[in-house]
């Protein structure tokens, strides 16, 4: 894209380089600090998760992470999470609307998210917030600049999904050196750390989607011998798979966006805690949903049966048995998870690997490459040969797909082929560019058509038409079309139908860089709302409940500092000043909440000696 070429000078020193995980359920950014890889925790705690969910707030400021997952409840359908779901994606490929609280655009053909605040956004834009928010994580470890990152993916996601991720990157200001498949990414960071060799398996199953890869590491050279998975099962569907048996119970037919939200967080919590319980309860406005970890197993059952079919497919593809595998790494927070534990161990005969935290493993492994590509001195240490994950080729007559690059053959990778026309006296020839595995072409993902045009008519069988398919290390896909008489020649690198197009993404990013200042500080602000409502919330709830721990005159005063707060809240005022008045009613409510505590310590003393505490 020449406007985007032209704003970069390849001369500006790019700053640091870190590896970013840009997850379902959350994102990390990692680097590589002398010579040791390690997650990079927020400023203001020791968080390294950040929750993949953003906010588009009524004055068009955006909140991501947690500050966005407590605002979900309130706003779901302003509140966009597990948004990597939809990358790449049309209307069409939307699997269902059920749990979820979204307004899409009709009509849009990618999906769009109309939301509060403004223009509707597409996935391309909510993933973009994300990776700015980490973008700021890093420039603050660093103090400094950060314009370089690899991105990791799914083995699986196709071409348009992997265009739509190299977007997001593009408009956080981010070059992004590379997308790196997440289990390759997770066997760099294991096999740099324990010098392992052999064919190893790859288990990743993360918020939103699953993937294996089978990988031989051999003298520093890491090559994936085959993908596989689903980009739509995850841990979000052992959440769905809790409310759905939780709105049965409940006899909730036509549950609110609310109650859905609400619902699916205590699902998450609720499996989270039959990590060590073996029983729990989910509670939502007074009905309880009792169930135990037995039930929760029973219930994903199918869904991890669907990964054992996606490991034995690669396992196959890779031309090897489960019992040829020397380790299995565990990647993704869901394998935390005791029965996916106890159906890995099954599947393959042997107890996984995860002492490598499996939120973490994939982000360090991103910082590793990223090191290696911008590291002059680690350049030729490690050799790291991926796959594409899907078939390429193009559609011949009768809607019939000629694939040129079969699925798991190495990136970078070029294969050419000759066709001939097929009519008498024929001028130009359509090249129909498609992805899968099916043998028809409305069985598989359309990429790109152009046509090649200047044939010199001859007979039918004749003009002899070279085509070419190129695949970066990226896994992104160029084709060329030549005419071998005339030498007529047409190439495109293929856009997906459903990513931005450049002249989108290049006023995206001319508009970022004009309003700038003005973005910032409206973030900011929309972050000090955040927190005023939070702080107003927790107010007016104390109030209630223990106002006659003050007197008239210094109840009066407490709420004149409420509705004084309220209205600068409301206000639009800058984020200083409502920061200070925030600060102010904090100072003023300080006795008052002593009080409060002191009460507490009363009630809780009850009865007791002081022997008993």
């Amino acid at each position: 894209m020449k406007g985007f070429l032209q704003i970069h000078d390849p001369l500006k020193p790019k700053g640091h380089a870190v590896g970013i995980d840009l997850g379902t359920t959350n994102s990390l950014v990692a680097a590589v600090v002398s010579g040791t890889p390690g997650c990079l925790a927020a400023d203001e705690g020791d968080a390294r998760l950040l929750p993949s969910v953003v906010h588009y707030a009524q004055t068009g400021g955006v909140v991501v992470g947690a500050r966005a997952v407590e605002l979900l409840p309130q706003f779901p359908t302003d509140t966009i999470k597990s948004v990597k779901r939809f990358m790449g994606k049309s209307l069409g490929d939307v699997e269902t609307k059920k749990l979820g609280a979204y307004r899409f655009v009709e009509g849009a053909g990618a999906v769009r998210f109309q939301v509060a605040g403004g223009q509707p956004v597409t996935p391309i834009e909510v993933s973009g917030e994300i990776l700015r928010a980490l973008k700021r994580r890093a420039e603050a470890h660093f103090a400094g600049k950060v314009e370089q990152a690899v991105i990791t993916v799914p083995a699986y996601f196709d071409d348009a999904q992997r265009q739509a991720t190299r977007d997001a990157g593009r408009l956080a200001g981010l070059e992004v050196l590379r997308l790196l498949n997440e289990p390759t990414a997770a066997a760099l960071a294991y096999g740099l750390d324990k010098g392992v060799q052999g064919t190893y398996a790859v288990y990743d199953l993360g918020g939103g989607t699953f993937d294996v890869s089978i990988l031989e590491l051999v003298d520093g050279v890491f090559q994936v011998k085959s993908v596989g998975g689903d980009s739509a099962l995850g841990g979000d569907d052992f959440d769905r798979a809790i409310a759905e048996r939780a709105l049965a119970a409940f006899s909730l037919d036509a549950p609110t966006p609310g109650e859905v939200a609400r619902l699916l967080q205590l699902a998450r919590a609720a499996k989270e805690r039959l990590t060590d319980a073996e029983q729990t309860t989910l509670e939502l406005d007074g009905r309880v949903f009792a169930f135990s970890r037995a039930d929760f197993d029973g219930w994903i059952q199918p869904l991890l049966q669907k990964t054992g079919v996606a490991v034995r497919r690669a396992l196959k593809d890779a031309g090897h048995q489960a019992s040829d595998v020397k380790g299995v790494v565990l990647v993704g927070g869901s394998t935390r998870v005791p029965a996916v534990r106890t159906f890995v161990e099954a599947l393959f005969g042997q107890r996984p690997l995860s002492d490598i935290d499996p939120d973490q493993v994939v982000a360090l492994g991103a910082a590793i490459q990223a090191d290696l590509l911008t590291n002059a001195d680690r350049q030729d240490e490690v050799l790291l040969l991926d796959v594409i994950p899907l078939s390429l080729g193009l559609e011949t007559m009768g809607g019939v797909v000629e694939k040129l690059i079969p699925r798991n053959s190495a990136i970078p990778i070029a294969q050419a082929q000759v066709f001939t026309t097929f009519q008498d006296a024929q001028t130009g020839m359509d090249v129909h560019v498609v992805q899968g595995e099916r043998e028809l072409v409305n069985d598989n993902r359309s990429l790109a058509r152009f046509r090649l045009s200047g044939i010199p008519p001859m007979a039918a069988g004749m003009g002899r038409v070279q085509v070419t398919f190129s695949v970066d290390a990226d896994g992104i896909l160029s084709v060329k079309a030549k005419e071998q008489t005339t030498g007529v020649e047409q190439a495109i690198t293929v856009k997906p139908t459903h990513g931005l197009s450049d002249e989108e993404v290049e006023q995206m990013l001319l508009d970022s860089i004009e309003h700038g200042e003005a973005d910032i500080q409206r973030r900011l602000l929309v972050e000090q709302q955040v927190e005023a409502q939070r702080v107003l919330s927790d107010a007016r709830k104390q109030l209630s409940e223990n106002g006659d721990l003050l007197s008239p005159d210094e109840r009066l005063a407490f709420e004149q500092g409420i509705a004084g707060l309220e209205a600068l809240a409301a206000s639009g005022t800058d984020h200083s000043t409502l920061k200070n008045a925030i600060h102010d009613l904090d100072e003023r409510a300080r006795p008052f909440v002593e009080r409060i505590m002191n009460r507490a310590i009363a009630k809780a003393a009850v009865g007791h000696s002081i022997q008993s505490f």
